[in-house]
């Protein structure tokens, strides 16, 4: 006779082993300032109208799921399955399965509409980072730059039958890519991102700079495509700051070796602005655009930023 299966929720209470994938989901469930989050979105979030009809999906269930996205790198439809499939994707969003409905994609794509629509991605990024102020993650003195490129897809095997005409190609090093650039500012002491802008991959490093800036930097840290002679002697003539940013040979000549111990002091420093890019590309696995458009993909970006600032402090925020 074939064995009885267990009841669901039964089931899960009799289960000895916490998988990674719930360990996650419990540490950021705990640090994300929900409150404070769904106060942004909810004047923008539609409401059930005088006259009745279906209500809406709770608005912390769709942005529970669309983090779930974020941390996932789950398409509308992948979404929506991954929520019939996995029950601590269900439990996360506070779905019951069978007493609750489950969003359709087109549910979840209109929430992702929404927020692009009012730019609440950005104010969400913004609030993030309140919040960590207010729990002593403080900006200092100090700004790591930096840019990382975000492929897109070359591939002309799509509806419009080309590519993304809103990215655009660069070579780095020897190699070619096609794509996106996250331009960001971290803090050299808790390592958080406090700014992001948004461009096409040919566009230069340098090109983008004050934007990346809070204002009170004492320090500014970078590697060598930042080096600018004028924006170096503007930010040191007071005398009481420092520009670490990478020292350039002369065309044709060496460092000398005060510049390359200089250099060695930098790169320790600036080392802490890969971990924001590591969060993004290998803990939530964004390592191409989701969606076609700088606009999309900037919304986007806020959001995982703003994840991956959660994610960097979740240890400290559990202290």
């Amino acid at each position: 006779m074939p064995k009885q299966p267990a009841i669901p929720g039964l089931r899960d209470a009799m289960k000895k082993k916490v998988t990674r994938r719930e360990m996650f989901l419990m540490e950021m469930d705990a640090v994300v300032p929900w409150t404070r989050l769904l106060a942004l979105i909810a004047p923008h979030y539609p409401k059930v109208g005088p006259k009745g009809g279906r209500p809406p999906m709770p608005l912390e269930t769709m942005l529970r799921i669309y983090f779930l996205q974020s941390w996932y790198a789950l398409s509308d439809p992948m979404a929506e399955e991954s929520l019939y499939d996995s029950e601590a994707m269900r439990r996360f969003a506070g779905i019951e399965l069978g007493d609750d409905r489950i969003p359709d994609e087109t549910t979840i794509l209109n929430f992702r509409h929404l927020l692009e629509k009012h730019q609440l991605t950005e104010k969400l990024f913004a609030e993030v980072n309140a919040y960590l102020a207010d729990k002593g993650v403080a900006l200092r003195s100090g700004t790591l730059v930096d840019a990382t490129i975000i492929d897109a897809p070359s591939s002309t095997k799509n509806k419009a039958k080309a590519r993304d005409p809103e990215m655009s190609s660069t070579k780095k090093g020897n190699d070619w890519y096609f794509g996106m650039k996250a331009h960001v500012g971290v803090d050299a002491d808790s390592g958080i991102v406090h700014s992001l802008e948004t461009t096409t991959a040919k566009t230069h490093d340098s090109q983008i700079w004050d934007e990346l800036l809070h204002g009170k930097e004492t320090s500014v840290w970078a590697d060598k495509g930042y080096v600018h002679a004028g924006r170096e002697a503007a930010f040191t003539k007071d005398g009481d700051t420092f520009w670490g940013v990478m020292r350039k040979a002369p065309k044709g000549g060496e460092l000398d070796e005060l510049d390359e111990q200089i250099n060695r002091i930098i790169a320790k420093v600036r080392a802490k602005v890969e971990h924001p890019f590591r969060i993004l590309k290998r803990q939530f696995g964004h390592v191409k655009t989701r969606y076609r458009g700088l606009a999309k993909n900037r919304a986007h970006l806020f959001t995982l930023f703003a994840l991956g600032n959660l994610f960097l402090m979740r240890r400290r925020l559990a202290t």
